[in-house]
């Protein structure tokens, strides 16, 4: 429709880039939150006097609570709108993790960190969505491929938190974590920043309000362009179609129909992969630095150099995603992630494995950029959060069991064989990717998702 065509000819300037920052923020804390914790485990083992399997069980607490969070916030973002849902998500995660600094016991704190990764994964699946629906179809792959190269700067907090903050007291455990809930004061400003998305509001037939974000962000766009707005598109009239209420059974009714299976298997794939090797190689690396002969210090050190790759990886992807195409960016980087792992399982020096880890952290994280971007292209207005939530849902299965599984080859394979695996795992979902994917790059939402056998068959679940 005509207002959507004029959210797409928008220029990309200042407004977007404030989404951008406000978005790439929720995803620095989300990726602090998830990396902290390994950083965590040597003084909650002291303080409690855990074993192994106790740790274990902390190590799982935080995907296994993005999985649920993932999950339900796709579900309540297509019901209730994606502004919500992000600001509710944010305030549970920053409540938890206060929870689980102050934690008396064990029991509290393995608790509270399930909680805190239910909300950071709430925020972590709605974000993309939610700002993918304001960005012109052109600049879309870099834009949101960016915004999830903020989990990058998490990631080297976190480090730099366990390596200075963590070994400052005994309580430098609790303080790191308290840190970790600092977002909380970005409610305020989120409050007053955040527009709704157009197009859910289209979506839900609340036009009045769509017109108003809309009419906002264009004499925002023209103020700091300083230039008169392109003209608005000749477009063909597209109905609002009449959609289903979304509920998990609908949800995933649609999503695994006959119009959506192939997207929805292949998307859930890449995500089961990336998720599973990326979880397990960052779980494991400190570990089996110390078991290469690094003391835990320096392992702290070069695992900052390993988590400095990932800034690279993140925005060399998100500028490559709008040259080659999404599925093209996401093979290449995946191929180059089987091929460091590859390298990595031949490595048996301190400096090489940890130049291997980095090139495989690089190539790792820049097919999150790829994922990221291509996931809500694939879904329709009416239930993309939703097919986004339950894809890092079942991404979140893949972090879950890497640990375990990765433990279990290392005992049994040793070091070759822990990242051998990795890039079986890692060969098949380039496969997957070249075969069946989907090509979005520069075409609208709407052009990918609305037009043809999705809208029919919502038409069709609609009745």
């Amino acid at each position: 429709m005509t207002l959507l065509a004029r959210l797409d000819r928008l220029p990309l300037s200042r407004p977007h880039y404030g989404l951008l920052l406000i978005g790439g923020l929720g995803y620095t804390f989300d990726g602090m939150d998830s990396a902290v914790v390994a950083f965590l485990l040597p003084s909650a083992q002291q303080v409690w006097g855990l074993d192994n399997a106790h740790l274990g069980l902390i190590g799982s607490a935080t995907p296994f609570g993005f999985l649920f969070g993932a999950a339900t916030a796709g579900l309540l973002g297509d019901r209730i709108g994606r502004k919500k849902v992000m600001m509710y998500a944010l305030a549970f995660y920053a409540v938890f993790s206060v929870i689980a600094a102050f934690s008396p016991t064990y029991e509290v704190f393995l608790g509270a960190r399930v909680l805190a990764g239910a909300g950071a994964g709430a925020e972590s699946a709605i974000i993309a969505p939610f700002l993918s629906e304001f960005v012109p179809a052109k600049r879309r792959g870099w834009f949101v491929g960016a915004l999830a190269g903020f989990f990058s700067f998490g990631f080297v907090m976190a480090a730099l938190i366990g390596r200075f903050v963590v070994p400052i007291s005994e309580d430098g455990w609790r303080i790191a974590q308290l840190i970790t809930a600092l977002p909380i004061v970005m409610l305020l400003w989120w409050r007053r920043s955040l527009p709704e998305s157009p197009r859910f509001l289209v979506q839900n037939g609340r036009l009045d309000e769509a017109e108003k974000v809309v009419s906002d962000l264009e004499r925002r766009v023209e103020k700091a362009t300083g230039e008169p707005l392109p003209p608005v598109p000749r477009t063909a009239a597209q109905p609002v179609v009449e959609t289903p209420k979304v509920t998990l059974v609908s949800a995933l009714k649609f999503l695994w129909s006959p119009a959506m299976a192939k997207r929805t298997a292949v998307i859930w794939l890449v995500w089961f992969v990336i998720t599973f090797s990326y979880y397990g190689f960052f779980s494991w690396i400190p570990t089996l630095l110390v078991q290469r002969g690094i003391t835990v210090t320096k392992s702290f050190e070069f695992s900052i150099i390993i988590y400095l790759a990932q800034i690279p990886g993140y925005f060399s992807a998100a500028w490559l995603s709008e040259r080659l195409d999404r599925k093209n960016t996401i093979a290449i980087y995946l191929a180059g992630s089987a091929v460091s792992a590859f390298w990595l399982s031949q490595m048996d020096t301190p400096l090489t494995i940890t130049i291997a880890g980095a090139v495989l952290s690089f190539f790792l994280n820049g097919t999150y950029a790829g994922v990221y971007s291509y996931t809500p292209e694939v879904f329709p207005t009416w239930i993309r959060a939703s097919g986004t939530g339950l894809s890092s849902a079942f991404g979140r299965v893949g972090s879950i069991l890497a640990p375990t599984i990765i433990g279990l080859s290392a005992a049994s394979l040793g070091f070759a064989g822990v990242f051998g695996l990795t890039t079986a795992v890692l060969t098949v979902g380039v496969v997957c990717v070249v075969v069946f994917g989907l090509s979005t790059a520069g075409r609208s939402l709407e052009d990918l998702t609305e037009r043809g056998d999705p809208a029919d068959t919502a038409k069709e679940m609609a009745r």
